[in-house]
């Protein structure tokens, strides 16, 4: 895999992994009493009227028995009309709003208010006041939108349609009427079969040409990836035949086997390519990972890993492709000395947090002033544009994801050019090569 077959769909895919993030963040916050307000708009919906909702719901509240839950009740709801007060119309893809007091540390109590437009269009109005936040609609935002292709082909005729999510669209069709078999023997036969073969080269050419009409724009394949499926061999010729486009058969996923042709058969097909379809990311991050690998092991030194020589070669602006295992743990502390107004960046392990006298003094002995901390690949997903580098994020749900994630701390990436990197005494950075060759 070279670098320039990366999947360029990064920003989407960050904005689905901060919405991941939040939903954990939110599924993990418990509240006391019925205090959490999850308050979720369309993108129709409209602000003097949620809020007229919202009074009355305050309104509602006071006849609440319990004088403690009463009051964290209209509390919640005065937090959400403070954060609807901000907008003057619903934005485009919808609004979420949560709020309320949450429980941390077991029992200290924190104020939360969360509010931002989806990544896409949401469609559902939610309004609920309980003692978690609800997040089965944001989880539906997840749900994988890409495009796939699907061909159906046997001796009866071709469908062309595609899936994307929930939503499936049939494209283009049309029936053939084949010769059958000729049983006899003798000249006529010998005739009749040559017939037969042209017959079926010219449809050949036919499912090839209309895949060509359907399946590409701008000379580009404009799906994620294409199904060939059908009851006969056809599927298998279309697959191997120099008529079909080039351009096509690099995006070819899988070719199955269904009993129907037709529209149940396209029905089928998505049944059965459920488990290829699920594999995609999957597949091009083994991929990645496998030519990373591969420049580790022929030593080229066009590469990086871990913390430390990563966030050199970045600042250089040397990485051309950032590697980023998504749950990196890592946190990014940004110190500034009070004395001199210095600033300096370190990288902790969870495990380090709050052990000041080794992580929060300078080399004088000073103690600096924590004024900004994050996760870093929260930090990276925010700026590895800066760095002039591309961003690919990982699992640890493949073996070389987890490789990558253990054995190379979780970070690393290809370069542009080679570079000195300091002198690491860091062991968690160390690496055997035969741990992936």
């Amino acid at each position: 895999m070279s670098i320039n077959d990366i999947e360029e769909d990064t920003d989407d895919y960050i904005k689905r992994w901060k919405v991941k993030q939040l939903i954990n963040q939110l599924n993990s916050a418990k509240g006391n009493g019925t205090s959490m307000i999850t308050l979720i708009i369309p993108k129709d919906g409209q602000v003097s009227r949620v809020q007229k909702m919202l009074t009355e719901e305050y309104g509602t509240a006071t006849n609440i028995k319990n004088h403690v839950n009463k009051l964290s009740v209209q509390a919640g709801i005065r937090s959400a009309q403070e954060k609807l007060k901000l907008y003057k119309e619903i934005p485009t893809n919808g609004l979420v709003v949560c709020v309320g007091t949450v429980l941390v540390d077991g029992n200290k109590e924190k104020k939360l208010a969360i509010d931002f437009e989806p990544f896409k269009p949401i469609n559902k109005f939610i309004y609920k006041c309980d003692n978690k936040f609800h997040t089965d609609a944001l989880s539906e935002l997840l749900e994988d939108d890409k495009k796939y292709g699907f061909i159906i082909v046997d001796g009866s005729g071709s469908v062309y349609g595609t899936v994307s999510g929930n939503n499936k669209e049939i494209l283009a069709r049309f029936t053939v009427d084949l010769p059958k078999k000729h049983g006899r023997g003798g000249q006529p036969s010998m005739r009749f079969a040559r017939i037969r073969l042209e017959k079926r080269h010219n449809y050949l050419r036919k499912v090839a040409e209309t895949a060509t009409t359907v399946f590409i724009t701008n000379d580009l394949p404009n799906v994620e990836g294409l199904i060939l499926a059908g009851s006969s061999n056809f599927k298998k010729q279309l697959a191997q035949t120099d008529m079909f486009d080039k351009r096509l058969k690099a995006v070819v996923l899988n070719v199955i086997d269904i009993a129907y042709g037709g529209e149940a058969g396209f029905n089928q097909a998505i049944q059965y390519a459920q488990e290829t379809l699920k594999n995609v990311k999957f597949v091009k991050e083994r991929k990645l990972l496998t030519s990373y690998f591969d420049e580790i092991n022929k030593d080229s030194g066009k590469y990086c890993y871990g913390v430390k020589d990563t966030m050199f070669a970045l600042e250089g602006g040397a990485v051309e492709v950032l590697i980023l295992w998504e749950e990196l743990p890592i946190r990014r502390i940004e110190l500034t000395n009070p004395l001199t107004q210095k600033k300096e960046q370190r990288y902790l392990q969870p495990e380090e947090l709050g052990e000041e006298q080794s992580h929060y003094l300078d080399s004088e002995g000073v103690k600096l002033e924590v004024t900004e901390d994050s996760l870093l690949v929260e930090w990276l997903a925010d700026k590895y544009k800066n760095f002039g580098a591309k961003l690919e994020f990982v699992t640890d749900k493949s073996t070389e994801g987890s490789q990558f994630a253990k054995g190379f701390g979780g970070i690393g990436g290809f370069m542009r050019y080679t570079l000195d990197f300091p002198e690491n005494d860091e062991d968690d950075e160390s690496f055997d090569s035969d741990d992936f060759i």
